[in-house]
């Protein structure tokens, strides 16, 4: 038998084969002295020679590719930690305090059913007061301060912060989760529920992360704009490496590189467990992590481990220990934090190198090692990381901490899997906590059933000292301020355009729109103001008018010749341009929305954001953001382009939108309408920036729907009270023509729908003798609302007829409701309507087809629509029941 032939050895290839060697002998000379290295020091030594190379290259300047990883200790060194700016002895006993209050808060709501979280702020105090001490600017300077994304879990522990800084009550804390009474505290950072502290809602975990990067560049673009100076304000977020896993963490991170962001922070709390196990068993997500954040050109500040670490490391001449560090995966890292010294020497040193560190050791200062001693329990090592973050230039940075999940809590909870739904201490257990802490608590204090909060005075060092440094960083922290600043009213003229219709031309109500904002752009007074936000397809809403004029904001500029820069529609880029362009991404897009749309509080400068995308890729696609906006309490205007499930022909089913209006009739903050009519358009906007931007602003924001269907556009009609319909939700568009004898109905219509609606008024009329009122929705979500605000105020005893109610009243008939949308839209108000109330829609899954053939297929061309009334007249009895057979064969409805 043959022996099997062995496979022959592939050459190195390399890019470098494409560029000629200039000098072959140095290239070898340098080849020949690795080797060397190698067979002489080991591979090991080798690795540590090139790194210092390479380290060096970059200092002087000579542009190499960064590498992906460093050594899994800390980047800054102990000789190179700069001075400690506090008094650490002080520090160290608010986090005590602030530590003690988290946990009895939590516990006190967990035993009475309400749940919380002790374990993340236990693993991450210290990454907090370290910053609320040092680095996070309040808003008593220049207004804006730095933007503090809390993580939603930790904070309990911020709260316990506010109550030593004497901005809540013992009694707040108390109702901790109990909200309802009108003093309690929500679970989470909720800005709509504690409006005066929160600023940013973060528990959907992703959505900090991709908030925060919008945050910093939109700091960036007022700035830019010459809105507000915003150069010393910088965004802070704050991140558990769990929730990293989420794709909306990372989604935004070549943004904040290729933009230069070093006005942003994130601080991802490395503690190795997400809320059910290890993040990362078999491997280890620092390292992961800093390999993504410095592939997307992030700086990148490890700390990792804490003093007690700093003199092995001194010592690690051959390396092993850092060898050691690096290959122990997260899931054994977890496990040594939790077992006694034994367990370590045995696991973790192993070896005659690592063995011989060890010895010097006793048992309490190895369990010291994975107990305690991380980066992120120790305030010098985090002051060190943050002082790095703030210095850098050019980039984001990123501190990846390492801490323990649970720590100080005692040994039942540091470390352990379950600890994230561990909600309560015993009493023994805080006890252990008051020793562990060095707390001045008595016995006395804990001898009964509920565990008390501990406050040290208003006049004790600690409270003191804590507003000193506040104080000197521009006051609290965090803090929602809202102060009064009304834009100017704009000038009528651009509503009136609108108002007297298209004459002759034919223009869809998207195009109505975008024409009506940029001609609200030009405006002195507040045009400045506007933010128009577009995920890449501009020039499919009509907006590439807007490029040269208003320009595309880039912090670089224009550093190119564009293609089309000899026609007149070209593409502008600018360092002030107005535009936000943000390439396809919906999710980045509405996080830009958001920044802009709080803009009022978060800068005292109220900005009118304009973001408009595909109706399908809204609501459906980042309904959570827009949930989280409602929190955030943005204003602006929402805008639903291309919409409706049968006016995109030829898309189909993945564009045809049916039901987004749906989907935001489930947020309370999202004021929704489906314009019809141009002039619909102007009063529903001009009521918008009445309510959003005048003298008593309110926090909703608004979303409208508008369809790439041309349509002749009438003049708004001399209807009394019709502006108050509009806005309301309903108004009579086009009365019967028709004696009061008769069949009669009503025909309810929406958006697009209402031009079928009218030919069907028409066909009604001229083919089967019956005649309809048509009437135009623009609001079928409003109409509810107000509904269900009548029905509260009988349950109170109060008297109230609904709109929509009062509006019907009398009208003769059936009602026939249709839309471009399910028909679960317009049946919101079916109760409320006293008519028979029926209703036509586009339920399903879209198709690609005509406008016409797509229409007919979901029965809600006008033809349908005329056979539907007639069936509804025939089962009230006011026409012949063969009547509907009749017509349906007239229309082919029967094939």
């Amino acid at each position: 038998m043959s022996e099997p032939s062995r496979p022959t050895e592939t050459p190195l290839i390399s890019e470098l084969d494409q560029l000629p060697d200039r000098d072959r002998e140095e290239t070898a000379e340098w080849q020949a002295s690795l080797d060397a290295v190698v067979r002489n020091a080991g591979p090991e030594r080798a690795v540590y020679l090139l790194r210092r190379v390479h380290e060096f290259a970059a200092s002087t300047g000579t542009s190499l590719p960064g590498l992906l990883n460093s050594d899994y200790i800390n980047t800054v060194p102990a000789a190179a930690q700069p001075e400690f700016d506090g008094d650490l002895e002080l520090e160290t006993r608010i986090t005590a305090l602030n530590r003690w209050n988290a946990a009895a808060m939590v516990t006190r709501g967990s035993r009475l059913g309400l749940g919380g979280h002790i374990s993340t702020y236990a693993s991450a105090a210290w990454l907090y007061e370290v910053g609320f001490h040092h680095f996070f600017r309040g808003k008593d300077g220049d207004g804006s301060g730095d933007q503090l994304f809390v993580q939603g879990h930790a904070s309990p522990g911020i709260y316990a912060r506010v109550f030593l800084e004497g901005r809540l009550s013992e009694s707040q804390l108390a109702a901790f989760r109990r909200e309802t009474g009108g003093r309690g505290l929500p679970s989470y950072p909720h800005p709509r529920r504690l409006p005066w502290l929160w600023e940013f809602p973060t528990v959907s975990m992703g959505l900090g992360p991709l908030g925060a990067v919008y945050q910093a560049r939109f700091n960036r673009y007022l700035h830019a704009r010459g809105i507000k100076d915003t150069s010393g304000s910088r965004v802070w977020a704050f991140l558990g490496d769990g929730e990293m896993d989420e794709p909306e963490s990372t989604a935004a991170l070549t943004l904040a590189s290729r933009e230069g962001l070093d006005n942003l922070t994130f601080v991802v709390n490395c503690n190795l467990q997400r809320l059910d196990g290890p993040v990362r068993s078999n491997s280890k997500i620092v390292q992961e992590l800093e390999a993504r954040f410095r592939g997307a050109g992030w700086n990148v500040v490890k700390t990792l481990w804490g003093e007690a670490w700093d003199p092995l490391l001194a010592r690690d001449t051959t390396g092993d220990l850092v060898r050691r560090l690096a290959e122990v995966p997260d899931a054994q890292m977890q496990t040594l934090a939790a077992r006694d010294a034994a367990y370590i020497r045995e696991h973790f040193f192993t070896g005659d190198a690592l063995s011989a560190l060890s010895a010097s050791l006793n048992d309490a200062r190895v369990i010291e090692l994975f107990e305690n001693s991380r980066g992120g329990h120790e305030p010098l090592k985090v002051y060190s990381a943050y002082r790095a973050a703030v210095e850098h230039r050019g980039a984001p940075t990123v501190v990846l901490a390492q801490t323990v999940k649970g720590h100080t809590l005692g040994p039942a909870f540091e470390s352990r899997n379950a600890n994230h739904q561990m909600k309560k201490l015993t009493m023994e257990q805080f006890r252990a906590m008051r020793d562990l802490l060095e707390l001045p608590i008595p016995d006395s204090a804990l001898a009964g059933d509920e565990v008390p909060f501990w406050h040290p005075g208003e006049d004790s060092p600690e409270v003191r000292y804590l507003r000193e440094r506040r104080a000197a960083l521009g006051g609290p922290a965090p803090v929602r301020r809202v102060v009064a600043k009304p834009l100017p009213e704009p000038p009528a003229k651009p509503f009136e355009d609108l108002e007297k219709g298209s004459g002759r031309q034919e223009m869809a109500t998207t195009m109505a729109l975008v024409r009506l904002v940029k001609d609200l752009m030009r405006d002195r007074g507040s045009g400045a103001r506007w933010v128009p936000i577009v995920p890449d397809e501009a020039r499919t809403f009509g907006m590439e008018s807007m490029f040269p004029t208003a320009g595309i904001y880039s912090p670089q500029g224009q550093t190119y010749d564009p293609v089309d820069a000899d026609q007149l529609l070209h593409y502008k880029e600018s360092t002030t341009g107005q535009l936000l362009i943000e390439g396809i991404t919906e999710a980045g897009s509405v996080a830009e929305f958001a920044a802009a749309a709080t803009s009022y509080a978060t800068h005292g400068e109220p900005m009118i954001p304009f973001y408009i995308f595909y109706a399908m890729f809204g609501f459906q696609r980042t309904g959570d953001q827009f949930w989280a906006l409602g929190d955030q309490m943005g204003r602006g205007f929402v805008v639903g382009g291309t919409a409706g499930r049968t006016t995109m022909t030829g898309e189909g089913l993945q564009h045809g939108d049916g039901h987004s209006h749906l989907l935001a009739a489930t947020n309370p903050a999202a004021v929704s309408y489906d314009p019809a009519f141009a002039y619909e358009i102007a009063v529903i906007v001009r009521d918008g920036l009445r309510r959003m931007y005048g003298e008593r602003p309110e926090d909703v924001f608004y979303y409208l729907t508008v369809y790439n269907e041309p349509k002749h556009q009438p003049a708004m009609p001399s209807v009394p009270g019709i502006e108050e319909g509009i806005v309301r939700g309903i108004y009579r568009f086009r009365p019967a023509e028709a004696p009061a004898a008769g069949p009669r109905l009503q025909l309810l219509a929406s958006g697009t729908a209402i031009h079928w609606a009218l030919h069907a008024q028409e066909l009604l009329a001229s083919d089967w003798d019956v005649h309809a009122d048509v009437w135009s929705v623009t609001s079928w979500t409003e109409l509810r609302r107000d509904a269900m605000r009548a029905d509260d105020a009988r349950m109170r005893g109060e008297e109230r007829t609904p709109f929509v109610t009062r509006a019907l009243a009398g009208a003769p008939g059936p009602v026939l409701a249709v839309s471009d949308w399910m028909r679960q839209v317009p049946d919101q108000i079916g109760q409320w309507v006293e008519q028979d109330y029926y209703s036509l829609g586009t339920d399903g899954f879209g198709l690609s087809d005509t406008r016409e053939d797509v229409r007919r297929y979901f029965r809600v061309d006008a033809e349908s629509i005329v056979v539907t009334a007639l069936d509804r007249l025939a089962r009230a009895g006011r026409i012949p029941p063969d009547t509907v057979a009749q017509a349906r064969a007239h229309y082919g409805l029967d094939r």
